[in-house]
């Protein structure tokens, strides 16, 4: 467990220097919470202050994506762009498979980044917007988890959160339970309640990455070592969150929850709307688009795809048979003359 009753193990060490710089951000999200939460019960959430503060968890959570969404779908395109010519950076790497002197490495690497010029595409560009985004989560861990602390006057108020506001957080109840408590403090349906949340955490978090590696990825980088990695951790990560979450207070769950939803969302629409060329999702999207597209053309009477596909290819065999070039513009009306 990450904590003891009266030391918060954060503050210490490695983590205790990495948390002193995103202080600024901590205080930030500390007032962002106390501000939604005096607007919920505001709106009539005050017969219940559980829910208003477990709403605010939600907003804070869904205003700090909205926030980085410029970041996830810079993050995607990029992930796109490298995912689509995967099959040719392969066949590189296949060429110089063994290869190991100088003029062969050289030769790989200028094929390589030729590769990714020619495709506008950056390796680092999938994980530049993720580093940047994890502190903000971090830093949002970090306060839902220094709440029960600064409650019991272990750790200095932060920001909006004082020693009142803090034990006004701890002691209210959701679902039953205190959104403080984790598994292990947790009475009677407050542990089913916690699991029920670590479960539906993990099972948003496994479907987003497999769906996308099933539905996103190309077919020729289906049998890669990269595809293995991934559809591995697929499965990994949901299960190492199984184990954390037994000591995550019900807060935290809350946000984790949350964010994994809204991840979840955010993969579907991506692959949905913007699949990976040459993936399964792609073939799905063309056949959307020429389905949509044939009905369009049935409603307003136009000839259909296949018909103007037809009408082309005519046109191109009586140009060759006369061996006169057609011209495909439209001319502009002349003015005429007028005799003087």
């Amino acid at each position: 467990m990450f904590r003891s009753y009266n030391t918060f193990t954060f503050d210490q060490g490695f983590f205790g220097f990495f948390y002193k710089i995103l202080r600024p951000i901590e205080w930030l999200m500390t007032y962002v919470m106390v501000w939604c939460h005096k607007a919920l019960t505001f709106i009539g959430f005050n017969d219940g202050p559980g829910v208003a503060w477990a709403l605010s968890v939600v907003i804070l959570v869904i205003l700090i994506r909205l926030l980085i969404l410029p970041l996830f779908i810079k993050q995607m395109k990029s992930m796109r762009r490298m995912q689509a010519i995967q099959p040719k950076l392969m066949k590189i790497q296949n060429k110089y498979k063994g290869k190991k002197d100088p003029a062969s490495r050289e030769a790989m690497s200028r094929e390589t980044m030729k590769l990714y010029q020619d495709n506008h595409a950056n390796p680092a560009g999938s994980c530049l917007p993720a580093l940047i985004q994890s502190p903000v989560f971090a830093t949002m861990f970090y306060v839902l988890s220094a709440v029960p602390f600064i409650a019991r006057g272990t750790h200095e108020p932060l920001g909006a959160f004082t020693k009142e506001v803090a034990s006004e957080f701890e002691k209210t109840s959701f679902f039953g339970l205190r959104i403080s408590d984790n598994l292990v403090t947790a009475q009677g349906a407050g542990k089913v309640v916690i699991v029920v949340f670590i479960a539906l955490m993990c099972l948003a978090m496994f479907y987003s990455q497999f769906h996308n590696i099933r539905k996103n990825m190309p077919r020729a980088s289906m049998n890669g070592q990269q595809y293995k990695m991934q559809k591995m951790m697929a499965y990994l990560f949901p299960v190492m969150y199984i184990f954390s979450g037994i000591a995550f207070p019900f807060a935290v769950l809350i946000y984790w929850l949350t964010n994994n939803v809204w991840t979840l969302g955010q993969t579907l629409y991506q692959v949905y709307h913007m699949p990976t060329p040459g993936s399964p999702a792609a073939e799905e999207k063309k056949e959307r688009d020429y389905k949509r597209e044939s009905a369009r053309r049935a409603r307003k009477g136009l000839p259909s795809i296949e018909e103007e596909e037809l009408a082309k290819l005519k046109e191109l065999e009586d140009e060759a048979r006369s061996g006169k070039k057609v011209s495909r513009q439209r001319e502009q009306p002349r003015r005429k003359r007028r005799k003087n």
